[in-house]
Order: C-alpha cells, then sequence, then structure tokens
C-alpha cells in the first residue's frame, strides 16, 4: 500500500460511463457533452484541481450484442451507444492541463501493434509523458463482428496479446540514448547505428520499421491491465504497471490484492503491481438523502438495459435464464473474474442474475459508497487501508455535477487526513501514479 491514497476518474466516451440512463437524468450533462470539446476540457480542469492522477476512459468498440442475440437494447437505451472514440478526447484534455495524466483503453484485437504505439507515444511524447494504455485482449464479441474479425478464446487471447507486447517493446526500446543528433550545420538528424529496425515475424504479427515516435519523458505509456483470471492475471504480472480490478466488497479487494501480491512472487516479479479498484461514490447532504438518490439511480434502469450490458462484458446471452438462478452456476469465456466478483457481491455467492443486473446496471459491478461526504471520505480511507489497494478508480453518477461535488466536497476530507496528496509532485504520469 502506498503513503498516500491514489485516485483515478473512470469514464467511457458515451452517453454513459458506468451507470445506464445516466443520460435521462436532468443533472447529467452528457449528451450535450458529447459534441463538445468544452465538456471535456472542463472535466479535465476540474481533476486536476482535485489532484487526481488520471482520467482513465474505458471503451466498448462494437458494443453489446449478445442479450437475445441482439444490439436493439443496446442501441434503444443508450447502454454506451453511440461508443465515441476516447483517443479523440486525449489532445484536448492533455493540452488543457499541465500535470493530469490520461489513459486510454485499446484493444489488441482491434488494431496492429505499430499502429497503436504510433497513436499512444505521439501523445506520449507531445504531453511531456502523460499518457496511459489500459491494454485489454479484446473480449466483446460485437467488436470482432463490426471488423469481420475471428474472436480468439480466453486463453488463446491472451497469448496473442503477448506476442503484441513483444512488438510494442520493441517499437519502443528502438531509440537508443544519443541516437537523436539534430546537428543544424551538418544537416544530421539522427545516428541510424542507435535506431534498431525491428524485423519481427511472429505466430500473429509481422513488423518491419523503426520506431515511428520518440521516446517521451516517461519513455512509454504507464501500462494498465484488467485481467482477473488466472490467464489473465499472468499477463497482467508481465506487462502491467497498475492493475485495474473490480470487486464488490472490502474483503474481495483484500483478497484480491493478496493473491495477485502471491502470484507475482510465484511468477518472479520482484515488484508487485500497483492494484486500483473501480468505485461509484453516490453523495447526498445526508445519508437519507444520499441513499434515496441510490434508489433514484436503480429504478431508473430498464432490466434489458441492465442485462443488455451484463450479457455483452460477460459474454452469456442472460435472456436465456431465469431472473432468479444464481449467477455462480453460470460460466463464460468473456470476463471469469468479473462474473465471480458479481456472483460473491453479496458476500456468499448466492447472487441471482436479477440481483446482478441491478447492480451491473447502476455501477457495471463496482461497489457503491452511499452517504455524506465525511462517510464517504471515511469509507474510501477504510477500504483503502483494509485492502492494502493503491487506490480507486472513480466513476461519476451523473457529468460534471458528481465529478465536481466529489473533487470539492470529499477531496478536501481526504488532503485533510493527511492520505491524500495537495499538489503533485512528479512531472510525469509514471511519476505520480507510482508514488
Amino acid at each position: 500500500m502506498s503513503e498516500q491514497m491514489h485516485l483515478i476518474g473512470f469514464y467511457m466516451h458515451s452517453p454513459i460511463n458506468h451507470s445506464a440512463m445516466s443520460w435521462a437524468d436532468p443533472e447529467d450533462g452528457r449528451l450535450d457533452g458529447m459534441a463538445s470539446f468544452d465538456h471535456w476540457k472542463k472535466l479535465a480542469r476540474t481533476l486536476e484541481r482535485g489532484c487526481f492522477d488520471a482520467a482513465f476512459f474505458a471503451d466498448t468498440p462494437g458494443g453489446y450484442d449478445w442479450y437475445r442475440d441482439s444490439l436493439d437494447d443496446y442501441v434503444r437505451y443508450g447502454v454506451c451507444w453511440p461508443s465515441h472514440d476516447p483517443m479523440a478526447l486525449m489532445g484536448v484534455m492533455l493540452a488543457e492541463t499541465e500535470h493530469l495524466g490520461l489513459a486510454l483503453t485499446l484493444s489488441t484485437s482491434g488494431s496492429h501493434p505499430y499502429t497503436t504505439v504510433r497513436r499512444l507515444s505521439t501523445l506520449d511524447y507531445m504531453s511531456g509523458g502523460r499518457v496511459g494504455w489500459n491494454i485489454v485482449s479484446g473480449h466483446l464479441r460485437a467488436e470482432h463482428r463490426a471488423l469481420g474479425a475471428e474472436q480468439l478464446q480466453h486463453d488463446a487471447r491472451y497469448d496473442h496479446a503477448d506476442e503484441y507486447m513483444d512488438v510494442c517493446y520493441a517499437l519502443w526500446n528502438g531509440i537508443k540514448p544519443g541516437a537523436i543528433l539534430a546537428d543544424r550545420e551538418k544537416g544530421l538528424y539522427a545516428d541510424p547505428e542507435k535506431i534498431d529496425v525491428i524485423d519481427f515475424k511472429g505466430e500473429y504479427f509481422r513488423c518491419r520499421g523503426v520506431p515511428p515516435v520518440l521516446p517521451s519523458a516517461q519513455g512509454r505509456p504507464v501500462l494498465f491491465q484488467a485481467g482477473s483470471s488466472g490467464r489473465g492475471q499472468k499477463f497482467a504480472l508481465k506487462h502491467a504497471d497498475v492493475v485495474f480490478a473490480i470487486q464488490p466488497q472490502a474483503a474481495a479487494m483484500t483478497k484480491f490484492v493478496k493473491k495477485l501480491a502471491e502470484t507475482a512472487e510465484t511468477e518472479g516479479r520482484k515488484d508487485t503491481p500497483k492494484v486500483t479498484f473501480g468505485i461509484q461514490c453516490v453523495l447526498g447532504g445526508t445519508e437519507e438523502e444520499a441513499k434515496a438518490h441510490q434508489t433514484e439511480m436503480a429504478d431508473r434502469i430498464p432490466i434489458d438495459a441492465a442485462l443488455n450490458r451484463m450479457s455483452g462484458t460477460m459474454g452469456v446471452d442472460f435472456s436465456r435464464l431465469e431472473l432468479d438462478s444464481r449467477l455462480a452456476d453460470n460460466t463464460t469465456e468473456a470476463s471469469q473474474g468479473m462474473l465471480m466478483a458479481l456472483a460473491n457481491m453479496a458476500g456468499d455467492g448466492d447472487a441471482t442474475v436479477r440481483d446482478a443486473a441491478r447492480m451491473f446496471g447502476a455501477s457495471t459491478g463496482m461497489p457503491q459508497v452511499v452517504g455524506t461526504p465525511e462517510q464517504v471520505a471515511d469509507e474510501l480511507e477504510t477500504l483503502w487501508r483494509t485492502s492494502g489497494c493503491h487506490g480507486f478508480n472513480v466513476t461519476p453518477t451523473t457529468s460534471h455535477r458528481s465529478v465536481e461535488d466529489f473533487v470539492d466536497q470529499v477531496v478536501p476530507l481526504l488532503q485533510k487526513k493527511g492520505i491524500y496528496r495537495t499538489e503533485y509532485t512528479g512531472k510525469t504520469f509514471a511519476e505520480n501514479v507510482m508514488a
């Protein structure tokens, strides 16, 4: 556990963040914000004012098509549809800030590693080293259908992703110290003897060329990964600086952190990755007011909207199951770790499909911390100390209102406790998030 709690804002470039139907809340400004750079500039400034490490963007290319084998409810309820490219926001938000990091989810199934390195590292270089990459292996069936590509099985996806990363590392490490001469008098820009020509030939990828982008102030983007299964954790331990996870309560968070450390030792990794947990804070002037807001959020969500999202993420058509059957009785090739986390959200593994859908619709399986700012700050401290995690990916209920409320009402309490920074100490994303 770090000496201070770390916070990352958790978003999507769609009509919602992680609460289905949040766009229908009169306080939510996302629908207008999707057509405006100003919306995202304001978000970036707010997060930097709150000394957040970064804004972290999840992504759902292709959407959710497992429920009833249809895209209808995905479109009907705006369940992350339309799914705009978060890359479009990166440069805008980085240019608006001086310290805030920006982390982007990109699938290893959706583009060639050369293209990914070129896109991410260009922004990383221009921002002075403030970019991160959340590596996902492409678990969404709809993404593969949209691309006309075949979807690999769970473990094979990670084998494919391992090779993907081998190409990325070769490109990131291919420019040696002293390679850039920039000698105007001699007319020499670089020394080719100090720049590798990558000639990669693997099972899945071919790449021949020189690195397309200069190394940033942090060398390469900060790497995030969210694998929770056995194979996924091995991938995370091989590549991730920070592991992002969703666990339903303190006991599960503690178990996850401990298990990751044990697996790291088994795999021979000396520095266990930092762990951040997804969380949603529901604030109110009183506890009763906060709980009323929580209930209002959940009641707004049609069961089909919740099941559509859960089905797409899990790779299971929950329309074929009884709503009151035990979730743990089902298996999936999609997100195995998330499935078990949801099944245990009540602490005993007996959560039903209906229970899980209600929670998933409201917060995508992330635990909700509900109460006054003082209660929320106290609970975050308890979860942080009890689990030994690095910090939290905080998803809002509405934009921008709940983000501003958290920054203005909860952050000062965490700072007063002495467990959260009052100013940035590093210049790069890596320096700030790894502190």
